[in-house]
């Protein structure tokens, strides 16, 4: 086997069923009705468990921008023209991008990895540089990259997540930006659902409904295509993703691998969680699943992944805003599961 394939075997790991059980009698004993914070008492069950502590944090937090173009935006799939990737890495370079303003404010660290733009950047502060090619194949006449290229996209991501989860990151929030990705990865949640495109397909940066129309008939169309080549949940990414999507894949693979908590973003980063938990099953049990996007595909997504978002605030930003909007409820619910006073401490009396 090859050091890839290697990789691709080794199993998820098991959260650590004790420290969950000593979190869930830690919650009977605050001074709270039982249940009564509702999801965000689960929360910090499920991080005491991923984090093997009975008192989990998340104070250290990395989020990571996977950045590439994609070759279907020749068929007009996008309001947008390809530059604007470039334009954006520039602007989460600069600060000035909603996930640089919330990471901040978040007292997250943020990195931004270009994948693939159309063109080479010059050298940009808090930007790695792992360009893979000037963007993906338009996947309406080809497979959007080659076996190889897939595999490269996928260790970029799992490389990543080693260097994280060896400095002590305590979760990791994973985000994408790529002109044209929406059409990316609703065709791959079509494959991995067995849908046709016009149930999946949405307005991405802003489409009317006639252009929402021919991306679907787009998009059906490459599926069409390739049908006798995505048999399998690679095949699927590799004929039809795109390389920024292929590192959010091989993130989520590996943080269940070593054992790193994943605070899920929105449709796109979702659809990169289930094609982890097709390609590594168990994988999903380290995501934390942070807002319901605005895009129509994305409750089909999250209910294959039997997920309960914590949000659902109409957002389709991506970039992995959405999951940074939610990451002050994962520290409430650390900090109330942690100082909260039990009943005997407070001399408080149980029912």
């Amino acid at each position: 086997m090859t050091d890839f394939e290697l990789w691709l075997a080794l199993p998820a790991k098991e959260p650590d069923k004790a420290c969950r059980q000593a979190a869930l009698q830690r919650q009977q004993q605050l001074t709270k009705p039982a249940g009564s914070l509702g999801q965000i008492e689960n929360l910090a069950v499920t991080l005491a468990s991923l984090q093997a502590s009975e008192k989990p944090n998340v104070d250290r937090v990395q989020i990571t921008v996977f950045s590439a173009d994609h070759g279907i935006v020749e068929e007009g799939v996008s309001l947008f023209p390809q530059e604007v990737t470039a334009e954006m890495i520039r602007n989460f370079s600069r600060g000035g991008a909603a996930i640089s303003v919330l990471a901040q404010e978040n007292n997250a660290q943020l990195s931004v990895i270009n994948m693939g733009t159309i063109n080479k950047l010059e050298s940009l502060d808090h930007v790695d540089d792992d360009r893979i090619a000037a963007g993906t194949k338009n996947f309406l006449h080809y497979a959007a990259m080659t076996e190889f290229q897939c595999q490269q996209a996928l260790l970029v991501g799992q490389a990543h997540i080693d260097k994280l989860h060896n400095s002590g990151i305590q979760l990791f929030i994973g985000g994408e930006m790529g002109i044209g990705n929406t059409s990316s990865a609703t065709a791959i949640a079509c494959a991995l659902l067995a849908r046709k495109a016009q149930s999946l397909v949405g307005p991405g940066t802003g489409l009317d409904a006639d252009s929402v129309k021919k991306k679907a008939d787009i998009i059906q169309a490459s599926l069409d295509k390739h049908q006798q080549q995505i048999g399998s949940p690679l095949r699927v990414l590799q004929y039809v993703g795109g390389f920024e999507i292929a590192a959010l894949v091989g993130a989520y693979i590996h943080c269940a691998k070593v054992g790193l908590p994943v605070l899920i973003d929105g449709f796109i980063s979702s659809v990169a969680a289930l094609l982890a938990e097709r390609v590594c099953p168990g994988s999903q049990e380290w995501f934390l699943f942070s807002h319901q996007s605005a895009e129509p595909g994305h409750q089909q997504i999250l209910t294959a992944l039997n997920a309960r978002p914590l949000l659902n605030l109409g957002m389709r930003l991506g970039e992995a805003s959405g999951a940074a909007m939610a990451l002050p409820l994962l520290k409430l619910s650390c900090a109330l599961h942690n100082n909260m006073a039990t009943f005997a401490q407070a001399s408080v009396s149980r029912q």
